[in-house]
């Protein structure tokens, strides 16, 4: 199964939940309700999105002489991508994300650790990656995934609030499994979702720049980078837009939204094989 087919089908199991449980527990009221909300955080986020996370995350726009400029301009003259805006992110850990709600309307931010951290050709397949992220529109599937992700959630609140039939009263496991179980479910598939987008975007880059060690060695980079130096401020659920994870400990470790730098990099160095 492609990539693709991979992410349409787990699309499509978050929606099966969410139906679900509003038939089950939240009943047509709650369903109605829980719906209304997801449109209107989708179209927020869809909408707004970009604008909050580059404010949050204090991302100061570059000029045209900046290095970082002068590279994600090649590489998007090169895919054949409208110019995204190019931001710098005052941060010391290595990482990178891209935003916004189109290619027409993208942004990509790197940190002020990912420029120190990288020679030209790494920092070059860590912008293409992105760009992948955005020829794909990766960054709305995420908001989708993430939305109804978190529809499901709130659906599982209301229903314990909502007048349900006796014969849900009567059966408190399935209660228990709707509150407890459905919500990781949810969020076990949005996190697959990620995983599966990560490596659409590292063969995006690869096949970009034609060099595909440049990104692993920038991943292995990477890696260390966040060990040594994690990102003390921002939000967890952004987790997913950066390239790495940017937060380390507890869940965030074990419920990571990208595979394994290791699986990234064995992938990576199997396409630099294929061609030589």
């Amino acid at each position: 199964m492609t990539n693709n087919l991979k992410t349409f089908a787990l699309l499509a199991g978050l929606t099966a939940l969410f139906v679900w449980i509003g038939g089950e527990l939240g009943g047509t009221q709650g369903a109605v309700i829980a719906f209304i909300l997801a449109a209107a955080m989708n179209f927020y986020a869809y909408w707004m999105s970009d604008k909050l996370v580059l404010k949050q995350y204090r991302a100061q726009k570059v000029e045209s002489s900046d290095r970082l400029y002068q590279i994600v301009e090649k590489l998007a003259a090169k895919s054949g991508l409208p110019m995204p805006a190019v931001y710098v992110v005052p941060e010391k850990t290595p990482n990178a994300f891209a935003t916004g709600r189109n290619p027409e309307h993208a942004a990509v931010a790197a940190t002020q650790g990912l420029l120190q951290l990288m020679n030209d050709d790494e920092l070059a397949g860590v912008m293409a990656h992105e760009l992948g992220h955005v020829k794909h529109r990766d960054m709305l599937l995420g908001t989708v995934a993430s939305t109804l992700a978190g529809a499901i959630s709130m659906i599982a609140q209301i229903s314990r609030y909502s007048n349900r039939s006796s014969n849900q009263r009567g059966n408190p496991l399935l209660l228990i499994f709707v509150l407890v179980g459905v919500p990781i479910a949810a969020m076990i598939i949005r996190m697959t979702i990620s995983r599966v987008r990560e490596f659409d975007a590292d063969k995006e880059s690869a096949d970009l720049t034609g060099m595909p060690l440049a990104l692993a060695n920038a991943l292995q980079k990477l890696k260390a980078g966040v060990a040594q130096v994690p990102m003390s401020k921002g939000n967890p659920a952004h987790a997913h837009m950066f390239i790495v994870n940017p937060f380390l400990g507890g869940l965030a470790n074990l419920m990571s939204s990208h595979p394994p730098v290791e699986e990234r990099v064995k992938r990576l160095q199997a396409m630099a094989v294929q061609a030589a």
